[in-house]
């Protein structure tokens, strides 16, 4: 039995008011099966409230012609994170399952990301002139309207914020759907919506459902202007469909497959501590995995017998146990599909390290492979598994890097100063690193080529895909 008295209940927050409609669902620790506590969790009846409130306060308010206010709540906002952020990082780890580290570095990410775009919305840019005597042009960019978010579990305070900040800072309202698996991380970032006190009621709602009914109302909806997704390239294909009656823009960030090219000239001492964290960061489960080592031949052996090792000694337990230097899968029966995955690798390709599965947990597998059209070099695992392959030439490597149908990112390890644009211009993907993975800075964008999505976050472009160009032509009559 649920004790309501001696477990948080998390909601839902609509209209400025918090709303406890829906079923009442259990939160589980991934780790240990514990009961954390409860949330309201909705669909189709939370998301058409969400939208009316939205619709309404962008159609009747003067939130988007107010870069002042717009500013001053992002501001407010950032500072309430930042003063409440050890209470986010302990749940996150403790709901999503990622190690304290790795709630602490989604936290991280999130204050600056809310400063960045409480600065963009008081600056603007456009174009004006006269294109001939008395007749002027200029652009204006407006609010697109209304913008749905659908945000997933593996960071879900991080990944919705990258979504809505920018989304609110154009001028836009916005409807955040957010998953069942972190229904108590979304209650609490629903609370910080709700002290941010310059923030107006209707401008920003937030809603939880574990199913899948409330989500495509935001894309199908005709009072829903514009959609940030960020997810899986199956879902966002789905979207793409659902979003055509009614045209609207669409910003996908979907899946990936990212290679990790480490070339004869690298430093090993530097490059296997950090591919072990690609591998292993979130148990895997993030859209930037480096999931797919490419290694030169004359280095290979070397890095083979590293890589299995580093990952063998990989510390695999709760969360918020801070030993421990990888999580838990977020179910059981994403553990066990990943562990089916390893299995099948091997009636095609050489399992160098096949983790061991406990429950939620499972451990690191690295698999050589020589043929790139082999489901495991192809299918996105989302969990604590990388590939191996060799490479002898430049050429072999950026055919390789880009054999599959992602393109999210990539890494490039070497000591030569120029290799690094030289191959990073041919590698087919919307971020590649040098010597470094998994930085991201939010004056940048980022984005995915080919089937890992369209559209970009970050940067002036994530606030530019939630805004309107506007051409104004203004003849001026001759001075009589």
């Amino acid at each position: 039995m649920i004790n309501d008295a001696e477990l948080p209940h998390a909601r839902h927050y609509i209209a400025g008011e918090w709303i406890d409609s829906g079923r009442r669902t259990e939160s589980r620790s991934p780790a240990t099966g514990e009961i954390l506590g409860t949330f309201a969790d909705g669909g189709a009846e939370e998301a058409r409230a969400a939208i009316v409130a939205a619709r309404h306060t962008f159609d009747t308010t003067g939130w988007s012609r107010n870069r002042d206010l717009r500013a001053k709540a992002l501001f407010e906002m950032a500072d309430l994170l930042e003063q409440r952020q050890e209470e986010f990082i302990g749940l996150l780890a403790r709901e999503n399952g990622k190690i304290l580290g790795e709630a602490g570095f989604e936290i991280s990410l999130t204050i600056p990301k809310l400063r960045y775009y409480a600065a963009l919305a008081l600056a603007d840019h456009g174009s004006s002139a006269e294109v001939k005597p008395g007749l002027y042009s200029m652009t204006l960019r407006e609010a697109a309207g209304v913008a749905g978010v659908i945000a997933p579990w593996n960071s879900p305070v991080v990944l919705a914020v990258r979504s809505f900040a920018p989304a609110l800072a154009a001028g836009c309202t916005v409807v955040v759907k957010l998953p069942g698996q972190t229904g108590l991380v979304n209650g609490l970032l629903s609370e910080l919506v709700a002290a941010t006190t310059s923030l107006p009621a209707g401008v920003l709602n937030i809603f939880t459902e574990s199913g899948n009914d409330g989500a495509p109302l935001l894309v199908s909806s005709p009072d829903v202007d514009v959609v940030s997704y960020t997810g899986s390239t199956a879902v966002g294909r789905k979207i793409m469909e659902q979003a055509a009656p009614t045209l609207k823009p669409l910003s996908l960030e979907l899946g990936g497959k990212s290679p990790m090219l480490v070339f004869d000239d690298a430093d090993l001492d530097v490059v296997v501590p950090v591919l072990t964290k690609a591998v292993t960061t979130f148990a895997g489960q993030f859209c930037m995995t480096g999931s797919r080592i490419l290694a030169q031949r004359g280095i290979a052996d070397e890095l083979r017998r590293r890589m299995v090792n580093s990952l063998t000694a990989v510390k695999v337990g709760p969360g918020d146990d801070p030993a421990s230097e990888m999580g838990a899968m977020i179910d059981e029966r994403s553990a066990e599909r990943v562990e089916g995955l390893v299995a099948d690798a091997a009636g095609y390709a050489d399992v160098l390290l096949r983790g061991a599965r406990d429950g939620v947990f499972i451990h690191p597998s690295l698999v050589e492979v020589e043929d790139v059209t082999a489901p495991i070099v192809q299918q996105e695992v989302f969990g604590p598994v990388a590939t191996f392959e060799v490479f002898d030439t430049e050429a072999q490597a950026v055919q390789r890097a880009n054999a599959t149908e992602y393109g999210l990112a990539a890494s490039i390890w070497t000591r030569d100063v120029d290799r690094p644009l030289r191959v990073g211009r041919e590698i087919k993907a919307g971020t590649v690193w040098t010597n470094t993975w998994a930085v991201v800075h939010d004056q940048f964008e980022e984005g995915g080529f080919r089937q890992s999505g369209m559209g970009r976050l970050n940067g002036v472009r994530g606030l530019e895909e939630f805004q309107e160009t506007k051409h104004l032509v203004h003849p001026v009559a001759a001075i009589g």
